[in-house]
């Protein structure tokens, strides 16, 4: 059954994802003499560098987030349709949804990526990810319940299960993560649940490798790491997590610690789509794309973003997966639709940054090395410039300095999904 898409004269491309890139290809060319059709699982685009604030309750989802429909609003141009792409034909030109089909003339996949657990299905169970607005409230409500459950909670251990939290990665994700559960426990804890002993929570960051934040410079990994151990984080080196069942974190070198709470930040991968054969795929289930961004093999479907593997002498293993890229190469093939020639993206890199927690932050720009209040502040406006919606800016800013005078969050609410009584 076919997606009730209009039929035109126009040529048809078709932007399968609205995360960085897609939404910026889709806001490039909504004017253009092209029909575009956007389609994504979720009727809104997410600001995902913040998905870890809102599971910390220090900002509400529709904070980060924004409607895709209001942001097209004013152009007929553009055509959203909410659905799950599930295969490609190339023959056909057809992509198969879970809501039908639809036909294009040009196929860009800009789906992004999603949490890696390296093909461990205990890990997949019972570990929290954080790659959506939906996995972030999930911790949100477990991390608040558990204190609830710690406060009717006796035994030792099972309390400690309770208010223990271990992060796996140490990435941005993980380090940022990190920061907030320890500001969280020096400020909130003890306001909210006084009758709890904040000294009793640890908060452990667990990486795989010899120093934090590899994709920054080392003397970023080495702040990162300072900053933490000031605020009472156990990180944790060279120390591969190879199990979780839900009660214990099992350890290559053999040892195990007790918690309910894992969260998973030590690795992404990309959907595969039926229809693209397995050559076409780089590690982590990138697709490998010429420097025209156009998808090997391929004249007419093209991959940004996450999503794609454009492998150099400067990038051997492809861009790094984060915002810039994916908006670089959305600008770019914006270019190419517009002026129908093909040409070589180039990466500009306009550098890396982590907070961690409040007057803390690295940075590297070009090759500076910024650490400290003067990189956080660096980096609060450059993540709050890069939100959409004015309104979202302004909801942000006013939580940040109520946040940042009150040491308090007034979002801490367990929301439980809904459940027909039988």
């Amino acid at each position: 059954m076919p997606i009730n898409i209009p039929e035109t004269q126009k040529e048809r491309i078709v932007i399968v994802g609205a995360g960085f890139g897609g939404f910026m290809l889709a806001r490039k060319l909504c004017k253009s003499e092209y029909q575009i059709v956007l389609l994504d699982k979720n009727n809104y685009h997410q600001f995902q560098p913040l998905f870890y604030q809102v599971a910390m309750a220090g900002l509400e989802p529709s904070s980060i987030s924004f409607p895709l429909r209001k942001a097209f609003q004013s152009n007929n141009n553009i055509h959203i349709r909410v659905a799950e792409l599930l295969e490609i034909d190339q023959d056909k030109k057809q992509i198969v949804t879970d809501c039908g089909y639809a036909n294009y003339d040009h196929l860009v996949i800009a789906t992004g990526a999603t949490t890696n657990f390296f093909g461990n299905e205990s890990i997949k169970k019972h570990a929290f990810p954080l790659k959506s607005i939906s996995e972030s409230l999930h911790l949100r409500n477990h991390i608040f319940q558990d204190l609830e459950n710690a406060l009717m909670t006796r035994d030792f251990d099972d309390r400690q299960g309770f208010i223990d939290v271990i992060i796996v990665g140490g990435g941005p994700t993980g380090v940022e993560l990190a920061g907030a559960l320890a500001e969280m426990k020096k400020y909130i804890l003890p306001k909210d649940y006084p009758e709890l002993d904040k000294d009793e929570v640890d908060i452990y960051l667990i990486q795989s490798g010899e120093r934090l934040l590899p994709g920054m410079s080392e003397r970023a990994g080495e702040k990162a790491k300072q900053f933490l151990e000031e605020i009472d984080v156990k990180v944790r080196l060279n120390t591969r997590v190879i199990d979780y069942d839900g009660t214990y974190v099992y350890m290559k070198d053999g040892g195990k610690i007790r918690t309910d709470k894992v969260v998973w930040a030590a690795g992404i991968k990309c959907p595969k789509f039926k229809g693209l054969s397995d050559d076409l795929y780089a590690r982590g289930n990138r697709l490998i794309a010429h420097d025209d961004l156009r998808v090997k093999g391929t004249q007419n479907i093209y991959a940004i973003g996450d999503a794609v593997s454009i492998t150099s002498e400067a990038y051997p293993y492809g861009h790094p997966q984060v915002a810039q890229t994916a908006i670089q190469m959305a600008r770019h093939l914006a270019k190419q639709f517009k002026k129908s020639e093909k040409k070589a993206f180039t990466y500009k890199d306009l550098g890396s940054m982590a907070t961690i927690g409040r007057n803390r932050a690295v940075a590297d720009i070009g090759k500076r090395r910024m650490t400290g209040f003067f990189a956080w502040i660096m980096w609060l406006f450059v993540h709050l410039f890069a939100i959409v919606g004015v309104k979202n800016k302004i909801i942000v800013f006013l939580n940040w300095i109520w946040n940042y005078f009150t040491y308090d969050q007034s979002l801490r609410l367990i929301i439980k999904p809904y459940k027909k009584e039988e």
